[in-house]
């Protein structure tokens, strides 16, 4: 079953890929179209969202980042629980070698940007940005190029973005939520334990519904990052079947959200947050180092950090290369590991808050589009490579 679940979700995240690029590319396009000025006005329009005496004033962009995109979290934390209680990230022994190459994904490009920011004068706070991975994109890029390689570079590609993702959200939550209001932070956390008590019977999906808007409300009137709280109201979904249907909570849940997330959700944050013109665009600022330090971040230290790290656990012996798969196949694995497409940009609009089309906004889309670009460009062609090589070892055979 867990082996159902994770090629279901491969299939989806592969898929919702080709959707993701032709959003970035709608925004690109738009952005530096006559419907420019439209855009980014849209972008900062301010809409509200009024419930009683309930009080919401966001803009476009903000309820994209704060609403649609805490429902992407609330998938990706369903998502790190199924694999940690059922799947992959159950068995330690296929743990060691994914969890150290995620480990250095994150140390070495952050390494890499202060190093650039530092010799470049840039913006110190800007590191966390080429730590994550974008597993739909990345996915993506794999199905397209790797149809004669192991499967077990996907659930190795999978597993690694998963503790990415874990590691992206624990600095969200440690650098991006400050300044909170702790007495709804107290209430957030009554909400919670109410709801993984109640959460033990057979509840209505009506329950879990209001349950997680009631949470997002408090959330935000907090301070409090939403994608910390979706995470954390993900880990009260039940996961085992009920006794009387014999359904799980979280999988109806994940089964339930994930289209809408993959194919909504993620698209319509890429179109708002991918959108950059290139009007009046300076080639001082195309190289500011924010830009090149994001950008080389991702597509230097994402490859150098994974493989680095991979190497260094089966050298040691704490892991093993995925099975079946060559040095060549899993370089190739570690380039696409540096398409940080969408939490890249989610953690740049947190990182550098204001207006979607501000100075910083832009260097931060540049470095991310750039970075993202080398690193799925050159990892299809190490790929292709590798994949045609391993088909003539065949026919050879």
């Amino acid at each position: 079953m867990a082996r159902k679940i994770t090629l279901d979700f491969l299939k989806t995240e592969a898929a919702s890929g080709a959707v993701l690029g032709v959003a970035a590319l709608a925004a690109l396009v738009v952005a530096n179209s006559p419907w420019s000025a439209a855009y980014f006005a849209w972008l900062k329009s301010e809409h509200v969202l009024q419930i009683g005496p309930v009080l919401h004033r966001l803009t476009i962009s903000e309820w994209i980042k704060e609403g649609l995109m805490a429902v992407f979290f609330l998938v990706v934390g369903l998502e790190i629980k199924y694999e940690i209680l059922k799947g992959e990230l159950s068995d330690p022994k296929k743990l060691a070698t994914p969890v150290l190459a995620a480990l250095g994904g994150m140390v070495a490009p952050a390494l890499v940007y202060l190093g650039v920011s530092g010799a470049g004068g840039g913006p110190h706070q800007g590191w966390p940005i080429p730590l994550a991975t974008d597993i739909a994109f990345a996915l993506a890029v794999f199905a397209m190029v790797a149809r004669n390689l192991p499967s077990s570079l996907r659930v190795f590609l999978l597993t690694l973005a998963i503790v990415d993702d874990l590691g992206a959200i624990a600095l969200i939550a440690v650098l991006f939520s400050s300044g909170v209001n702790w007495m709804l932070v107290f209430s957030l956390i009554v909400v919670l334990a109410v709801g993984a008590v109640v959460g033990r019977w057979r509840i209505p999906a009506p329950f879990w519904i209001l349950g997680f808007a009631l949470a997002w409300h408090l959330s935000v009137s907090a301070g409090l990052s939403t994608s910390l709280m979706a995470v954390a109201f993900a880990a009260i979904v039940p996961v085992n079947p009920r006794r009387e249907d014999g359904q799980s909570p979280l999988k109806e849940s994940m089964h339930d959200l994930h289209p809408y997330v993959a194919f909504l959700v993620l698209p319509l944050f890429a179109f708002a947050k991918a959108g950059v013109s290139f009007a009046g665009l300076s080639l001082e600022q195309a190289m500011a180092p924010l830009v090149i330090g994001v950008a080389l971040g991702l597509f230097v230290g994402k490859q150098i950090g994974v493989m680095g790290a991979a190497w260094l656990a089966t050298a040691m012996k704490l892991g093993r290369r995925p099975t079946g798969a060559t040095w060549l196949e899993l370089y190739g694995v570690s380039l696409l590991c540096g398409v940080g497409f969408t939490m890249s940009l989610f953690i740049g609009a947190l990182a550098f808050p204001g207006a979607v089309d501000s100075p910083e906004q832009v260097e931060v889309k540049l470095g991310v589009l750039g970075g993202s670009f080398l690193s799925s460009v050159v990892g299809a062609i190490v790929l292709s490579m590798a994949a045609a090589r391993r088909k003539k070892l065949v026919a050879g055979l």
